[in-house]
């Protein structure tokens, strides 16, 4: 029997060379937009300017995008993904409050380093939400667990998420309204400081983290609890009694 050359392997490298070669296409138009929006705000991001930034064709465009809108949303989402590569991710933080600080400055300072993308980013059409911007929540939540895993936080923890990312956004987005001698540093402090005031206590509710020291300071309130029946505070404070022996 002839033995078989292995011209399926070739067509896969094929296959392989051709995906690479589109998605380095993909990659050379957004950032010619991105360039073009940067330079001349959304307007200047025409399929035909674009396409001579990036030494194309329109064609390629509507191939790789659909239109202008799919080319916008491809752009935004690169935004989202660029400034989750700048996020610095601390598991443990020794300071959970400055870790919220430092988060929400990041996000501050990225949209006035980059205004036009931002203003894309935050202002256009309704979209789906990206991918990039999912995670980006996630670290966000991840930061208001653990203020709230401390005994930190004073509100739910899906409204503090609501308020640390909607504080950062009307920052960036009044800052950047300003007339350029209208821009007061003390705006985004302000801000920053009433944002870390509306999310958290001054003092931590909960000494020991953990179940056990949260269940000690839950137990230590409960004879002020109202809201509960006699029998279903009995049944509460067992349940916190065990909690709390177990630390």
């Amino acid at each position: 029997m002839t033995p078989r050359t292995g011209g399926g392997d070739g067509a896969a490298d094929a296959s392989d060379t051709s995906a690479t070669g589109r998605e380095q296409t993909r990659r050379r138009i957004i950032e010619a937009a991105v360039g073009l929006l940067e330079r001349g705000g959304r307007d200047a991001v025409t399929t035909r300017a674009v396409a001579e930034a990036a030494g194309l064709q329109p064609p390629a465009i509507y191939r790789l995008f659909g239109d202008k809108d799919g080319l916008l949303e491809a752009v935004a989402e690169h935004g989202f993904a660029t400034f989750l590569a700048a996020k610095h991710v601390d598991p443990d933080p020794r300071d959970p409050i400055e870790d919220l600080k430092a988060g929400w400055d990041l996000a501050v300072e990225f949209g006035l380093a980059n205004p036009a993308l931002y203003a894309l980013m935050y202002s256009g059409p309704a979209r789906p939400a990206s991918a990039a911007f999912e995670l980006g929540m996630e670290i966000l939540m991840g930061r208001v667990r653990r203020l709230a895993v401390g005994g930190w936080l004073r509100v739910d923890e899906e409204l503090a998420a609501q308020i640390i990312h909607a504080t950062a956004r009307g920052a960036v987005l009044t800052w950047l309204s300003q007339p350029e001698d209208r821009r007061d540093p003390a705006l985004l402090t302000t801000l920053r400081e009433a944002m870390v005031a509306a999310v958290t206590n001054r003092e931590p509710a909960v000494r020991d983290a953990g179940p056990a020291g949260a269940a000690r300071t839950l137990r230590a309130t409960l004879p002020e609890q109202t809201s509960l029946s006699g029998a279903e505070q009995r049944l509460l404070r067992e349940w916190l009694d065990r909690l709390a022996a177990d630390g």
